[in-house]
């Protein structure tokens, strides 16, 4: 029987590739974004390889959350895979000059948006005793560098709660786990840096992890057998160390 996974954050980045990566694997999908165009070319690109829904809303607003995950239609109701995917980056200040309106979407997206998404979809997989929770980390859940003190705060806070629900949703046989990753190619440079031509020079002079990377690694955690689960992984592309070493050519 074909698996139903719901991706949030699912119109770019590792989300986008996470669907793409999925359907040709034969995953059903319920993909998740605010922008219903983005939303839409993805669903026209995979619906010929495997059934797709979308619901376009914000994780930030808990009732819109909530409704639009009950709005689901019968045939995608029952969530086998959940994918934490939805989280950015905004602003590289150092504490004391940090935007509130920065921290709060921050901490809004990626922890409260996790956990409004997680407590709509976790009755179902209780109630069935099966299920798989993805969240998508961050090398900055591991340890904190320079000027990243509340992203940073935001990953370690996703640590936390992927470890929390590990224990809690063990008695019911439901797999948890994090899939962390470094440096990715993506728009998340873009959005952090707000537009800024410095979001140019992240990736220049190495070969970043590219969000098809990731995809698979998180394809592999969903792929393994019943007693197998994949609860932590930290991924870099080879030119990365950690948080602040990079290997660049001049």
């Amino acid at each position: 029987m074909k698996k139903t996974a719901l991706i949030t954050g699912a119109t770019s980045g590792i989300g986008r590739a996470t669907a793409h990566e999925f359907a040709k694997h034969g995953i059903n999908l319920v993909l998740c974004g605010r922008r219903q165009e983005r939303l839409d070319s993805v669903q026209h690109a995979l619906s010929e390889v495997t059934d797709v829904y979308t619901l376009n809303f914000d994780v930030r607003d808990r009732d819109q959350t909530f409704k639009a995950i009950a709005s689901l239609p019968k045939e995608f109701q029952n969530i086998d895979i959940l994918i934490n995917n939805a989280g950015n980056a905004h602003g590289l200040d150092p504490i004391q000059n940090g935007s509130l309106d920065d921290w709060d979407a921050m901490m809004d997206i990626n922890v409260k948006g996790l956990l409004y998404v997680s407590k709509a979809i976790i009755p179902g997989m209780t109630e069935r005793k099966s299920g798989q929770i993805i969240n998508i980390g961050s090398s900055a859940g591991k340890e904190v560098y320079p000027n990243g003190n509340v992203y940073c705060g935001s990953k370690h806070a996703v640590l936390a709660i992927t470890e929390g629900m590990r224990i809690d949703l063990n008695p019911f046989g439901i797999k948890v786990g994090a899939i962390n990753p470094g440096l990715v190619e993506t728009e998340f440079s873009e959005v952090r840096f707000k537009g800024d031509a410095a979001a140019d020079n992240v990736y220049k002079g190495y070969k970043a992890l590219q969000a098809e990377d990731v995809a698979e690694v998180i394809y592999f955690a969903v792929s393994r057998p019943a007693h197998v689960n994949i609860a932590d992984v930290l991924m870099f592309c080879t030119a990365q160390a950690n948080s602040t070493t990079v290997k660049k050519s001049l």
